[in-house]
């Protein structure tokens, strides 16, 4: 095993009626918040938390839909080596950095899969926000 799908990205008006219609569909709970970038986020999850087979939802403030951008992008965690090999690995699969407006102070890397639909590797994540 290389990666796992850790968590959905959802550019979103109102992160709290949605974090609220998606905890009552999956039976989800509220993990985390987060304040940054113009807005906020709220993740949620599983009962049991991170690193279960099903990934968590971010719901972030994302304003109105752009044409040609997607609303919804996959972050991905390596399971087996470090994000540094990970990232190598992808590259060679394929996929290339992407450049969305990072300050290059983040902790996870923006990449476009061959067809060039963004996607994040992060690093493995134990706990939340």
């Amino acid at each position: 095993m290389a990666c796992r799908i850790g968590e959905l990205v959802l550019d979103c008006r109102d992160p709290e009626a949605l974090a609220r219609f998606w905890c009552e569909v999956l039976d989800f709970v509220e993990l985390g918040r987060e304040e940054g970038q113009g807005g906020y986020a709220i993740e949620i999850g599983p009962r049991e938390g991170f690193g279960g087979p099903q990934p968590t939802i971010i719901l972030r403030t994302g304003g109105e839909p752009e044409q040609g951008k997607s609303l919804l992008h996959i972050d991905v965690n390596p399971t087996d080596r470090d994000q540094g090999a990970e990232l190598e690995r992808l590259l060679k699969l394929g996929a290339r950095p992407a450049d969305i407006g990072q300050t290059g102070e983040e902790q996870w890397h923006v990449l476009a899969d061959p067809e060039g639909n963004a996607f994040c590797l992060l690093k493995a994540r134990l706990n939340p926000l």
